[in-house]
C-alpha cells in the first residue's frame, strides 16, 4: 500500500529549523507552503528524505513520488533544492527561489549512472532575482522544465552534464544583457554535447537571453527550437504596474 503524506501550513510562515525535518516513507510525499526557509541565517537543512543532508534547503535522496510545492527558499548553507541518488517522480512547483549561488541540483554526480532513472518536473517557479546558477543543473535523466520565470541569473540558468535530456517549454528568460541560458558543465567537446537532447519550445527570450539547443538527427533538438526573442521596455525584475508606481517586484 502506498503512503500519502501531506505537510500543509494554513498560512504564510517564516520557518527556522534547529535541526533537519526528516521524512522517510515509500509512496507519495508532498510539502506545501513552506515559506522563508533559510531567510536571515543560513540553515543546514529544511526538509529532507532518506539521508543526512549537507546543508540543502530541500534534499530528496533515493525517493520517489515527491511533490514540493509553494515553498520560498533562499540563503541555505549548500543548495536550495537537491534531488539525487536515482530519485524519480519528483515535481517542484510554484516555488520562489532567490538570493543564492547553487539553486537546484538534479542528479548525484557524473559517475552515478543510476540517475538515468530520474524523471523530474520543474514547473511554475520563479528563479531570481539574486541567483547565480543551477536552475536546475541536471545529470543523466529526463527533466521537464516548464512555465518558469527566470530573472537576471548570474552564470547560467539551465545546465547539465552526463547527457541529460532537458525539455524547456514555455519559460520566460529575462536577461539584463546578452547572456546564454544554457551551460554544458565540464566543457565536453561539441561533438559530444550535440547529441544531448536539450529542447527549447515556446520559451520567451528577453533582453539578450538565448538558449543553445541540441539533439541528434531526427530527434527534437536544435531544429525544433521555437524560442521567441523580444526586448522588454522595462527591467527584468519589474512589472509594468510596479514600474509605474516606482516600486520593484518582490
Amino acid at each position: 500500500m502506498a503512503i500519502l503524506l501531506f505537510l500543509f501550513f494554513t498560512s504564510i510562515l517564516s520557518i527556522s529549523y534547529s535541526s533537519p525535518l526528516p521524512v522517510n516513507a515509500s509512496g507519495n510525499i508532498s510539502a506545501r507552503r513552506q515559506a522563508g526557509c533559510g531567510t536571515g541565517n543560513p540553515v543546514d537543512d529544511c526538509w529532507r528524505t532518506g539521508h543526512l543532508s549537507d546543508g540543502d534547503g530541500v534534499s530528496i535522496f533515493g525517493a520517489r513520488d515527491v511533490w514540493v510545492d509553494r515553498c520560498t527558499l533562499e540563503d541555505c548553507a549548500d543548495g536550495l533544492v537537491d534531488v539525487i541518488a536515482a530519485s524519480t517522480g519528483v515535481t517542484v512547483s510554484n516555488c520562489l527561489l532567490t538570493n543564492h549561488n547553487k539553486a537546484m541540483l538534479l542528479g548525484h554526480n557524473d559517475g552515478y549512472e543510476d540517475d538515468r532513472a530520474m524523471r523530474v518536473t520543474v514547473a511554475f517557479n520563479r528563479f531570481g532575482p539574486g541567483l547565480v546558477q543551477r536552475m536546475p543543473r541536471c545529470r543523466f535523466g529526463v527533466f521537464h522544465v516548464v512555465n518558469n520565470d527566470y530573472v537576471n541569473w548570474g552564470k547560467y540558468a539551465i545546465g547539465g552534464s552526463a547527457s541529460p535530456t532537458i525539455l524547456s517549454r514555455g519559460n520566460r528568460f529575462c536577461a539584463g544583457k546578452k547572456k546564454e541560458v544554457t551551460k554544458r558543465d565540464g566543457d565536453p567537446p561539441k561533438s559530444e554535447w550535440q547529441k544531448w537532447n536539450w529542447i527549447s519550445d515556446g520559451d520567451l527570450m528577453f533582453n539578450g537571453a538565448f538558449f543553445t539547443a541540441s539533439g541528434g538527427p531526427g530527434a527534437e533538438g536544435a531544429s525544433t527550437c521555437k524560442g521567441i526573442k523580444q526586448r522588454l521596455p522595462f527591467r527584468c525584475n519589474e512589472t509594468k504596474t510596479n514600474r509605474a508606481a516606482g516600486r520593484r517586484s518582490p
